[in-house]
């Protein structure tokens, strides 16, 4: 009973965090952080335990999903090479920057769990992008492509993580293996995503209900994820094409079905997004219980790897800004189209 009225306590948190972010003008997800880390040092304050292993197939599915909806397949067709320079390359790169620090910096790291450190912070965050994006008044094209990379930098990031994480494990090296299953996880991924995709319009056009063809969309990028993961495949792809391919088929007359589907996966997002950053939140007492006086040696390590992902992509897209600025590469704007 105290884990599901932690739960609830935590999305009705989520909402109250919204309102008192729009005043402060602050992203709520760090509002709920911030409050979900102060509650834990209250006397008796409830420990949530969820297993590790449900972790991402519980929360990565509705949000990339959530996300995905807002993309098409034309966005990635323009800017599929700055995508694959953001997505791919530069999850690589700001791993490799952050691993060799994180190998120089830590006693005794080793490589294997140096890497693993570096995929856990190298890809950002969508939410993220749309949390601060609206503030600063962002281009909207720049928007759309920076949430267009997050749905898919995850999935390089995940691929090196698990690598990494099963040499350091099983004292085994990482070899150009990792490139090979990454490219093989993602092709048989799109295949599932485009699958699903086929089975829930098929679906939507038997089903008569709104409101349960809704409802399906709540099931399918569950069915995505586990379904690619069961095949050795990327599931955070295969729950994007499948929201890009639901989009591809969707119709004119269904107009009032997308208004009701769009608002509904708001308030999907929204208490999904609220609940993981409270459960990351919640972590914190423990971590510091672990960590101790130790804790503190760590923080130094901690803001130089934040410093070298900050200053690896700032570097980066200066370079795809310039290079966008010669034309020569996809982020310069589309050639008009003939008449």
């Amino acid at each position: 009973m105290d884990q599901l009225a932690l739960i609830i306590g935590l999305l009705l948190a989520t909402v109250v965090a919204v309102g008192v972010g729009d005043r402060l003008r602050l992203p709520y997800p760090v509002l709920m952080l911030i409050l979900a880390a102060a509650l834990t040092f209250i006397p008796g304050f409830p420990d949530l335990e969820i297993s590790p292993e449900l972790i991402l197939p519980l929360f990565l599915p509705p949000l990339l999903f959530a996300t995905a909806q807002r993309s098409s397949w034309a966005v990635f067709r323009v800017r599929w090479r700055t995508l694959l320079l953001l997505a791919v390359a530069l999850v690589v790169i700001t791993t490799a920057v952050v691993a060799g620090a994180a190998w120089l910096m830590i006693p005794g790291i080793g490589i294997p769990a140096a890497i693993a450190l570096g995929s856990m912070v190298a890809p950002p965050d969508p939410v993220a992008v749309e949390s601060v994006a609206g503030r600063v008044h962002m281009p909207r094209r720049l928007i759309t492509v920076l949430q267009s990379e997050g749905l898919f930098n995850d999935a390089a990031a995940i691929v090196i993580f698990q690598a990494a994480v099963a040499a350091a494990v099983g004292g085994t090296e990482l070899g150009p293996d990792v490139v090979l299953k990454f490219v093989i996880g993602a092709a048989v991924a799109v295949l599932v995503g485009i699958g699903m995709g086929w089975l829930t319009a098929l679906i939507t056009r038997l089903v008569g209900s709104m409101v349960a063809r809704s409802a399906v969309t709540l099931v399918v990028p569950f069915a995505a994820y586990i379904l690619a993961e069961e095949v050795h495949a990327s599931g955070v792809i295969a729950v994007v094409v499948t929201a890009l391919e639901i989009k591809r088929h969707s119709r004119p007359e269904d107009a009032a079905e997308r208004i009701t589907r769009t608002a509904f996966w708001d308030v999907v997002e929204l208490l999904v997004t609220g609940l993981a950053f409270g459960l990351v939140g919640l972590e914190i007492r423990h971590v510091i219980q672990d960590e101790g006086k130790d804790m503190w040696g760590m923080l130094g390590v901690a803001a130089l790897v934040c410093v070298l992902v900050f200053a690896v992509r700032f570097l980066w897209l200066g370079v795809l800004a310039l290079g966008a600025g010669n034309g020569r590469t996809s982020c310069s704007p589309a050639p008009p189209r003939k008449s």
